[in-house]
């Protein structure tokens, strides 16, 4: 399947709010910070990002919310209004040319496992890494992990 012929739907809990993402993610990150940790209040949270322009909103608005991030740059974290379930976030240093779309309101979110583990020496020690599965304790270079199309992709949105 070529990225163009991608497509997944995803919603809220409560399903005022429905999506659909146009176009296969530039990578799937499973990230470990406690930043993650503390707002998803979990081990981690699983981000697909994609161009803004491939996030298509089905039904509702989405409630933007101003969160501050590790970065200090904050974040903007689109929510339902009614159920308040986090859909996806925008991060200053892209403003809203990247959505960061939370996997785990798709659908069908087993479609999309992660690409790479990041920031994993904040993780939570019982959690196991997959083997296969890149994971590094930071972040790291796209170049070492990113296909070339996803970098090529990326190249145009930060233009």
């Amino acid at each position: 399947m070529t990225t163009d012929e991608f497509s997944a739907d995803g919603g809220c809990t409560c399903t005022a709010i429905r999506y659909r993402i146009t176009r296969s993610p530039l990578v799937v990150h499973c990230c470990h910070c406690r930043w993650c940790q503390r707002e998803t209040g979990s081990a981690f949270a699983l981000n697909a990002l994609l161009e803004a322009d491939c996030v298509e909103l089905l039904a509702g608005q989405v409630q933007i919310v101003n969160t501050p991030s590790d970065s200090g740059k904050g974040q903007l974290i689109s929510r339902c209004p009614t159920c308040r379930v986090a859909l996806w976030s925008n991060y200053a240093g892209l403003g809203d040319a990247m959505r960061f779309v939370r996997v785990g309101t798709l659908d069908e979110p087993d479609r999309l496992p992660p690409d790479i583990h990041i920031f994993t020496s904040s993780k939570q020690p019982w959690v196991v890494l997959p083997e296969g599965t890149p994971a590094v304790p930071e972040y790291y270079a796209r170049s070492k992990y990113w296909s070339p199309a996803s970098i090529e992709r990326h190249r145009n949105i930060v233009r």
